[in-house]
């Protein structure tokens, strides 16, 4: 007999938050759950961690492997897990003790593929905002609705979610694996080749910035990481014919710096070219010849 829903888990270097996480995973009113902790190379007490967790809980798997990034290590969730639904959660966030069942309930009840809730950013200094919010029960089911209700691409969050795994199976919608942005491939492939979504209010998935996660570190690599998840997005919503908001038309981005300090930003479309002085003040706009 299947789960009903996997919960997937990439873990790296958490040790500080991980206690939290997998308590509020392990105690869900949802009992019906298996939870797939992929320790994705971790150097602190991640491991050990887990392993106090699995030896109470036969519904915890934990993969062990070499650091390969969250895009590997939620594939890795995906090729074992066995449950209806698939959802996720990083090691350092949290959920709501009846977040599963709240969208497990709601996927049944519409016979929807995905069901999707909001979303509270956690600040250290204890300050909290709003990213994502759902205030009605309500199901959706062209991608243009999906997407708008959503707020994809400009918030491809994968983790207020749960998606039919069988759906998943059968589009073939995977993780894209050595990058950052990762998410917004999944993304967008979820959201237009999955059928019905139904929105759930009342819950959260409690988002933690962690100022020493790679990923709040936008290097030159990611930087470059995340132009190339938009390019896939152009792609993509061309040939599926899916509109959004111009800045993710964006081709290139140039950025000028003196001693690490952004002197001029120029953000290049396939017809315009704008530049920004200190990165922030537009000052022109050159059309470019095709």
């Amino acid at each position: 007999m299947f789960p009903k829903i996997s919960i997937i888990i990439p873990i790296f270097n958490v040790e500080k938050f991980l206690d939290q996480c997998m308590r509020s995973v392990v105690d869900q009113t949802l009992r019906d759950i298996e939870i797939v902790c992929i320790n994705d190379g971790s150097t602190d007490r991640s491991p050990e961690i887990l392993e106090k967790f699995a030896a109470d809980d036969d519904r915890i798997i934990i993969i062990n492997q070499e650091n390969k990034g969250q895009g590997a290590a939620r594939n890795r969730g995906l090729d074992i897990a066995h449950g209806e639904y698939i959802g996720f959660v990083d090691g350092d966030d949290w959920v709501d003790l009846n977040y599963f069942e709240q969208l497990y309930d709601a996927a049944k009840k519409y016979d929807a593929s995905m069901s999707c809730c909001g979303i509270i950013r956690k600040y250290p200094s204890s300050k909290t905002r709003i990213k994502l919010a759902i205030k009605e029960e309500k199901l959706y089911t062209s991608a243009a609705e999906k997407f708008r209700i959503t707020e994809t691409p400009r918030k491809c969050y994968i983790y207020n979610k749960i998606y039919k795994r069988s759906e998943l199976s059968e589009h073939k919608i995977r993780f894209p694996e050595g990058m950052s942005f990762e998410d917004i491939a999944f993304s967008i492939r979820a959201l237009y080749f999955l059928g019905k979504l139904v929105t759930v209010p009342e819950i959260i998935y409690s988002y933690r910035v962690n100022y020493q996660s790679t990923t709040r570190q936008m290097t030159d690599l990611r930087q470059q990481d995340l132009l190339a998840a938009r390019r896939d997005f152009i792609d993509f919503s061309r040939k599926y014919h899916v509109n959004c908001d111009e800045k993710w038309y964006v081709k290139k981005k140039i950025v000028y710096r003196i001693f690490g300090i952004p002197l001029m930003k120029i953000y290049e479309w396939e017809t315009i070219k704008k530049y920004y002085l200190f990165a922030i003040i537009p000052i022109f706009e050159k059309r470019v010849s095709l």
